[in-house]
This record gives C-alpha cells, structure tokens and sequence, in this order.
C-alpha cells in the first residue's frame, strides 16, 4: 500500500536519505485520502482532477537525486496496479510514463501482470474494473456511442491493455476500445470483417476472433467462418485461415498454444456438436468432431460457458448447473460437481465463467437461500479429478459495490 507522510503543517512529506526533507507544496487543493479504497469515478480529462484536485510535479530543489528512467520503470512495474490511480497525483511525469504504456511492457515481462474483471450488468450504463480479489474496483468513463448500441447485444474481449466492445449502432456494427494506460474510450479499427455473436481468445497482446455473424449495410445476415487477429501494440487487426465450418453462438479459448472455438449454430440454424482448433504456426485448422455430443442444447441456449485453468479446459452445463473438465483422451467431459450460481434459470445468458489467473471465476444470481438479485461472486481452484472436492469461495466484500446480478459483459484482462 502506497502511504505518505505529513509533517505538522499538515502537508505532504518527501525524503531523500541524501538530502533534507522538503516539503511538497499543493496550493489551492483538498488533499484526497490516498490510502482510501479507490472506487473511483476516474471519468476526467488529461488532468484526472477528482473532487477539485489535479495532479502536481513535486517543488524538488534542483540538487535532489532522480532516479534513473530504467530503474524508475522497473519499481513502478512491480507497485500494485490498483495503487497507480495514487500515483497520478503526486507527479505529471509518472502519468506520462503510464500513457507511454512502458509500465505495462516491463510488468508483461517480468511476469508481473495482474488480472483484472471488466464487467457490465444489467441496468448499469458504465463498465466497472475490478482486481483480481474484488477488493478494489473502478468505475470507466462513459462509452461515447449511441442508443441503439447501448440497448443491443455486444461482445467484448481483452487483448493487452485494451478491453474491446463490440455491437450494432444505428447504421453498422462498430468498436469501441479502451485503453487502460488513457483511461479513455476510442473508436476502432474495426474489423476487416465486422461481426458479432462470434468466438474469441486471447493470447497476451493479441485476441483471435472467429466466426459470428455479419451484418452489411443493406442489414442484410451471414453466417461466416471468417478468422482474424487484434495485435494490440500495432492496432491492427490480420486475415488469418478460415474455419471448416461457419459458426455463430460459438464460444473460443486458447488452450496449450492453439486457439479453439467450439459449438455455436450454422448458417442453418443447427446446433453444432463439434469443435475446431486452430495452429497459426502452420496457420491451419483442425476439427473436433463431437466434442460436445453428451451437451444439452435448447433454443434459447446462450453459447457454450468454458474456460481454461492451469492448461485444462472446464465448462459450466448450464442445465445442471455443474462444472466439468474435458478429458482430450477420450473426447468426453466429467462431472466435478455443483456452480453456485443459477445459470439454468436463464439458459446461461446473465451468468460469467471466466478464468481468473490459477482460479475458475463464476458470477451470478447465487443458488443459495438468500437468492438476492444483486451480483455474486465466486471462485476455485479447481482440479481435473472428479474425486477432489470442489471448494467455491464467495467475495463478499466486492468494494460495496451491488451490481445487478444478470452480467451483460465480462472478460479478463492481464496487465
């Protein structure tokens, strides 16, 4: 935790163990309580004011020591993220260096990067970020779009440091990217074939999409089998091999080096049983046939709920509500037990399934007694073998905040 000092004018203190003391001098400004918990709304300008207060350089004499720009990148890489927004106000110069994204580049290498919940609930106008124990959490700036985009379907996904949503505006499908180095939204670029209802996965900076269905301009709908991929560093996004199959409703993950989409509907309608995956070093897909023959399919199902934990795939049956694990030798899934969430109710739709780091991560209206309508937050460790106990954790705390518990939009981000 970030903590500063005061000396007895109650101002801020900075030392230096080869200079004195001086005093950092804030004229005109009520000094925000920096070890508070920073449920924020950060939805400001350059100067990140909040509640009057904008970010100052320190009044240094000259004669103070700097740190060399190398070293200052590696210490700041290894501070908590959530402590960043502190940060801020202390020095212009830190918040240019975490625009210039460096920050993130050494945390990716180092092997510091930390995964934070991006979600959107029913009701709620503005993403909330939370960290990775849902201990903190900060509301993001207004998505700049119109109504039809806000009341309709969309998708979203993690690549890098930039959450991106996708869905129809009033004359075409569009994305919105946000940047977390910015704390800001941007238009584009869009997708060489625009799309929604499609599978996705990422792979650190970079986000495979696949399938889903286009739109054109003449609103007229395709099924498509269409493959392509976000660079996040370059903003740009490449062509890649298409699929066997065309797919809509599918879902993606990147599992053991290779993307994988599975289920979804074809250009028919049909449910699909079988799955695909996809090398890009020989840029070439392989299909899976009846990877999900034992599934229960409805017409009113939402795409399959899977994700990947410590290199094994899980999904949650949604009209069990139950989790398994994929056993790749024998093309079938085990049982492992009871979700905490009412995921039937609904089909699956309103229910995350995500993997958060070494830890499955579910969110929901809960299927306890209390079946309260605000969110509920669960996660475990969990193990390939049936016969090990399932040991859900619920996050009670949640940074105070009650959110609807029917979840939009949900994705993982590792920074």
């Amino acid at each position: 935790m970030l903590t500063l000092g005061e000396d007895h004018s109650g101002r801020i203190r900075s030392s230096s163990s080869r200079s004195r003391p001086r005093k950092l001098r804030i004229h005109g400004y009520k000094i925000p309580d920096l070890n508070a918990d920073p449920c924020l709304d950060m939805d400001r300008e350059e100067t990140e004011e909040v509640v009057g207060f904008k970010p100052q350089d320190a009044d240094y004499l000259q004669n103070v020591p700097q740190l060399v720009y190398e070293l200052e990148v590696e210490i700041l890489a290894r501070v908590p993220r959530f402590e960043y927004w502190k940060l801020k106000f202390l020095s212009k110069q830190f918040s240019r260096l975490l625009k210039s994204g460096e920050i993130f580049k050494v945390r990716r290498e180092r092997g510091l990067a930390e995964p934070s919940v991006f979600m959107l609930s029913s009701g709620d106008t503005r993403w909330t970020m939370f960290d990775k124990d849902f201990e903190n959490c900060q509301k993001l700036p207004e998505l700049p779009s119109d109504i039809c985009f806000f009341g309709g379907d969309k998708e979203s996904l993690c690549a890098g440091t930039h959450l991106i949503v996708i869905g129809k505006e009033e004359k075409s499908i569009a994305l919105w990217r946000y940047e977390l180095e910015t704390n800001k939204w941007f238009k584009g670029p869009g997708m060489i074939t625009p799309r929604i209802l499609f599978a996705s996965a990422t792979c650190g900076t970079v986000v495979f999409v696949a399938g889903g269905l286009r739109i054109d301009e003449n609103r007229s709908m395709e099924v498509v089998n269409s493959v392509e991929k976000y660079d996040s560093e370059t903003k740009t996004w490449t062509l890649l091999h298409g699929m066997h199959k065309r797919r809509k409703f599918c879902s993606g993950c990147y599992l053991r080096g290779k993307f994988y989409v599975l289920g979804g509907r074809d250009e028919n309608d049909q449910n699909l049983t079988c799955g695909e995956r996809y090398d890009e070093g020989t840029d070439t897909w392989e299909l899976i046939p009846d990877i999900f023959k034992d599934m229960y399919f409805s017409s009113a199902q939402s795409p399959p709920l899977i994700a990947v934990v410590n290199e094994e795939l899980y999904s949650l049956e949604t009209s069990a509500n139950e989790l398994r694990v994929y056993d790749a030798n024998a093309n079938a899934w085990k049982k492992l037990g009871d979700v905490p969430v009412r995921a039937k109710s609904n089909g699956g739709w309103g229910v995350a399934f995500k993997s958060l780091g070494d830890k499955l991560l579910v969110i929901g209206a809960s299927s306890g007694l209390s079946r309260t309508e605000t969110m509920s937050v669960y996660t475990c460790r969990p193990s390939a073998d049936p016969d090990d106990k399932l040991d859900w954790e619920e996050s009670k705390r949640c940074c105070g905040v009650r959110l609807n518990h029917f979840i939009l939009n949900c994705c993982v981000m590792i920074a």
